[in-house]
């Protein structure tokens, strides 16, 4: 099924402070529509992606990647037909309406709702009212409301293409969300589970309560790695990405830069992704002598094609010489580079083994590195 999601963002979003539109503060360290915006780009199911933009908000459309750009109306209805315009001259199977506002939407909540689609016209997410209700005037309750049968309504809610671009077509506006120009087509409309955490951004408090929730729902990796590698007659050291001088080089099927090494396998690790032999098999010959950033940048790609990004790493490099001090600082900013990272994300330190073991007896070089990795 070809399905497109449709990001309602033409909204002035004024209760919510902060002196600009609320999609466009910031929320743990994004902006609340870079979180909307990836959590459809990020679904296997969701093709392409329209955001329906207010005028006055043009020059935001170069940094929403990916996306078809439309301009919003003076209504949210309005601004959802201009975004289902945009997509009515190559349409899709069906269509998935998500307010901007709600940025904590899970993957689960979008299956649940494109399943839905299987069985009705419409599918919603939706809780059920669980809380008592009453009727009140002037600071006093005035009677209780039945609760039977009351949902709180959440987006993103779905529809085939073809009926709800109808139904707006025929709607005569005001209608406070899609489900009631559906209804007012005559379609039905699937209840679905909602999810509590799928709140909608509405006052100042709730951008806190969203990076709780975040918070309490980032998913952090961290992978292990560790190398070794014998010296040989040579006249430098090849490590984290920087010639190190030396009276011998290190001996290995590639590079054998130690550091960049282990950093490559903690990578693999965080992932569950295996080690370098792996990916690069020692008994291929087209890696015989290769760079050692070939890996990284690997290692470092396949992360971000999971949805990862490095939050830090450390790098200890065990050895008697060559000296690693007055390079660690090189050997940082090479690694950032290679990584695409700011240098202060990557440490890299030495420390000797006492004259203890085999890089005690200056047969060698050993690393450890670990890397963090958090869902972006």
């Amino acid at each position: 099924m070809d399905i497109a999601a449709l990001i309602v963002a033409a909204g002035r979003g004024t209760r919510a402070g902060g002196g600009v539109p609320k999609q466009w503060r910031m929320l743990s360290g994004r902006r609340v529509a870079d979180w909307t915006l990836q959590a459809f780009r990020d679904h296997p199911r969701v093709g392409r992606i329209v955001v329906v933009l207010h005028p006055d908000d043009m020059g935001q459309a170069e940094e929403l990647t990916g996306a078809i750009v439309a301009t919003g109306g003076a209504t949210r209805d309005a601004s959802v037909a201009a975004g289902l315009e945009a997509l009515a001259g190559d349409p899709p199977d069906a269509v998935l309406i998500h307010d901007v506002a709600r940025p904590l939407v899970s993957p689960e909540v979008i299956d649940r709702v494109i399943d839905g689609l299987a069985h009705a016209p419409g599918a919603a997410p939706a809780l059920a009212v669980t809380d008592a209700l009453w009727t009140g005037a002037d600071g006093i309750v005035t009677g209780t409301q039945d609760r039977s049968g009351l949902y709180r309504a959440q987006t993103p809610q779905g529809f085939r293409f073809d009926a709800i671009l109808q139904a707006h077509r025929d709607h005569p506006g005001g209608a406070a969300d899609d489900v009631e120009v559906a209804r007012h087509a005559g379609l039905d409309v699937a209840i679905v589970a909602g999810d509590e955490k799928n709140l909608k951004i509405t006052g100042p408090e709730d951008f806190a309560r969203a990076e709780d929730l975040m918070r309490q729902q980032m998913d952090i990796r961290t992978g292990l790695g560790y190398d070794v590698h014998a010296f040989e007659d040579g006249d430098a050291c090849i490590l984290c990405g920087v010639a190190v001088p030396h009276d011998k080089k290190l001996k290995g099927h590639s590079d054998a830069d130690v550091g960049m090494h282990a950093l490559t396998d903690a990578i693999y690790g965080a992932l569950a992704e295996g080690d370098i032999g792996q990916h690069f098999p020692p008994s291929e010959s087209e890696w015989k002598g290769a760079a050692s950033d070939i890996f990284l940048k690997h290692a470092i790609e396949l992360a971000r094609s999971k949805g990862f990004e490095l939050a830090n790493c450390d790098v200890t490099l065990i050895c008697e010489q060559p000296k690693i001090g007055p390079h660690a600082g090189a050997m940082r900013a090479e690694l950032a580079r290679i990584m695409s990272v700011d240098p202060d994300r990557v440490s890299v330190k030495a420390t000797t083994s006492e004259r203890l073991g085999f890089t005690g007896r200056e047969e060698g070089i050993a690393s450890q590195a670990v890397a963090t990795l958090v869902r972006a």
